[in-house]
């Protein structure tokens, strides 16, 4: 059976309501029905949106200024590919799966999955939502109420199925490491970051100031899980450029991300902290891994990082980072370089790009010459290691 390392849940319309105190509850996350006349894609996650009476239906959230949208290509399983387009949509045109946890387990059990980690949809991959909210208050009473409701609802009748992924006050790094132990005492061992904080407007790694952030991670035995997007943008070429080369080159934000945090002292000042780039694919990683290097041997006494990284930042790499993959032939072909302890798999159930229901099928004809011991790593035992889980 695969334990998947990157899956989404669409959150059900009552989280807020039901999961806020009371006093913020009228100016929580609400869903409303409302027409749509226009949307487009702009990137990072933004759209251009018109609301019209007569147009389709879609149920949005409503949150301060903000709202959001439910669309088919993020709730996409069983439509056709074609038909997996970016369509306005409602919780009743959804498989119940994409918001369901029961229904969810049922999916997974269909596509030979019997453990899944989900990021969030509407707060956005590490929690920009509530980050960016015009009420701190209310944008932090918001991250603790998703997280009750991750931990006790959505994964709290799963029997294990479903492993708890939590969202952190992204604005104060004691608050978030402060959460970040909250949630370990409750047997949560995920958390999400952005891959790139200052393109949220937040200080970067460099500085120290998330320290306080990955010594709690690093006690707590919590994997900092990094979603391509959690920097609210995605690499491109131009702003008329399709969608298409945006989710080609998807992958670089991840790449950029690692190369900041081995070259940052981060993995050296805590040796036990783990790093999960979620849906970042592996394929790149044989080069990032011989350039980083490269530039450490060649480099290193102008370069800033002399004093700073006392082995080859490879090294690192291969003690406490993750990559992730759903779909990766070229990284597969590189595992003697990537290395067969760092990889996990996933199957991005509900996008467009997940593979569900046919997991197992892509595994077998991916996978299916490795040896045992390697497809289980993969498929599931290295996934266990990260995620701190109590199976085999």
């Amino acid at each position: 059976m695969i334990v998947s390392v990157d899956d989404h849940v669409v959150e059900p319309p009552h989280v807020w309501e039901t999961w806020l105190p009371a006093k913020y509850r009228d100016r929580g996350p609400k869903v409303e029905r409302r027409g749509i006349g226009a949307m487009k894609h702009i990137g990072g996650g933004a759209y251009e949106q018109e609301f019209t009476d007569d147009g389709q239906p879609a149920d949005c959230w409503v949150f301060e200024d903000l709202v959001y949208i439910h669309k088919r290509h993020v709730a996409a399983v069983g439509y056709s590919r074609d038909e997996m387009t970016m369509t306005p949509m409602t919780y009743d045109e959804m498989r119940p799966g994409c918001y369901d946890p029961k229904a969810r387990v049922e999916d997974m059990l269909v596509n030979h999955v019997d453990v899944s980690l989900c990021f969030p949809t509407f707060p956005r991959f590490c929690g920009q939502t509530f980050t960016e909210a015009k009420d701190r208050e209310l944008g932090e009473a918001c991250v603790y109420a998703y997280n009750d409701w991750m931990v006790e609802e959505w994964c709290g009748d799963s029997d294990g199925a479903l492993a708890p992924l939590c969202i952190i006050p992204l604005w104060d790094a004691e608050l978030a490491a402060k959460e970040v132990r909250r949630n370990a005492a409750r047997g949560v061992h995920a958390v999400c970051f952005s891959e790139i904080p200052p393109h949220l407007g937040l200080p970067s790694i460099h500085t120290g100031y998330w320290d306080p952030l990955f010594r709690a991670c690093e006690e707590t035995n919590t994997v900092v899980c990094m979603h391509i997007g959690s920097s609210s943008r995605m690499p491109a070429t131009s702003p008329d450029a399709p969608v298409a080369v945006a989710a080609s080159l998807s992958f670089n934000n991840s790449m950029a991300s690692l190369s900041d945090f081995l070259f940052s002292g981060v993995l050296v000042r805590f040796p036990n902290l783990k790093l999960a780039y979620s849906e970042g694919q592996i394929g790149w990683l044989p080069y990032i891994l011989e350039r980083v290097d490269d530039v450490w041997s060649e480099h290193r006494a102008w370069g800033g990082v002399a004093d700073l990284i006392p082995e080859p930042p490879s090294t690192y790499y291969y003690r406490q980072v993750y990559g992730c993959f759903f779909r990766d032939q070229h990284g597969l072909n590189s595992l003697d370089v990537i290395g067969i302890d760092n990889v996990t798999f996933e199957t991005d159930y509900p996008h467009t790009d997940s593979t569900w229901p046919h997991t197992k099928e892509v595994a077998e004809k991916m996978m299916g010459h490795l040896p045992p011991d390697v497809q289980y790593k993969i498929l599931r035992g290295n996934a266990i290691r990260m995620l701190s889980l109590d199976i085999t």
